[in-house]
């Protein structure tokens, strides 16, 4: 029997990554609401998880392992958990590092990023005109080069970044597009990546995911 996981989560497009994953994976696990708009993760018995402060992070008892920052999150989760490779690719494969490829410039450019223009469009008290257009303007570029990584998957109906199914990468990105309408940026704008929006927005633990935190 798997011992429930324990997830240190808010409602964020961070925390909703996770939450999804668990979801599609049937994992048990408790969720654990970490208020961030009441600096909760800054609290000391949070910071002895997590370093860094930040949610979501887990807890595995079936490993011991406590871990932070989505990306690695994410990456083991596939790598412990999803041994039929329903939603990862065998270690070595091109496909693997495909993977690791767009889960990096998830965690790396895109949450930045998208994070950045949230932050001045949407939550800064003073409305700084050139934040907010360099933000914007760099996140539709980024979801540009999703629509570009899409439309080489053609071979698969550029329904999945990688390969012939969902990846993490797929995961990682889902939460933070779910967020586009806040800034104003409508997601069918580009074509291959509003039909990859709505047939993952479809899957009913994705959209239990999204109700975490």
């Amino acid at each position: 029997m798997v011992k429930p996981i324990k997830l240190y989560t808010w409602g964020t497009p961070n925390g909703h990554k996770i939450s999804i994953f668990l979801e599609i994976l049937q994992l048990p696990y408790e969720v654990h609401s970490v208020d961030i708009t009441k600096n909760e993760s800054k609290q000391e018995w949070f910071v002895k998880l997590n370093p860094n402060g930040r949610i979501p992070t887990i807890e595995d008892p079936n490993t011991g392992i406590t871990l932070s920052q989505t990306g690695a999150i994410l990456q083991y989760l596939a790598d412990k958990y999803d041994t039929d490779l329903k939603y990862s690719y065998k270690y070595g494969t091109p496909e693997y590092y495909k993977t690791l490829e767009y889960l990096i410039f998830q965690v790396a450019e895109n949450g930045p990023i998208q994070g950045q223009a949230n932050h001045f469009k949407v939550y800064a008290k003073e409305k700084i005109q050139y934040g907010i257009d360099r933000y914007i303007n760099d996140t539709k570029r980024i979801y540009g080069v999703y629509e570009d990584i899409l439309s080489r998957n053609a071979a698969n109906q550029s329904l999945y970044l990688v390969g012939s199914h969902y990846t993490v990468a797929d995961f990682a990105l889902f939460g933070w597009a779910n967020r586009l309408e806040r800034l104003e940026i409508d997601i069918h704008q580009w074509p291959l990546l509003s039909k990859w929006f709505t047939k993952l927005a479809e899957i009913s633990e994705v959209q239990k995911g999204l109700t975490v935190g």
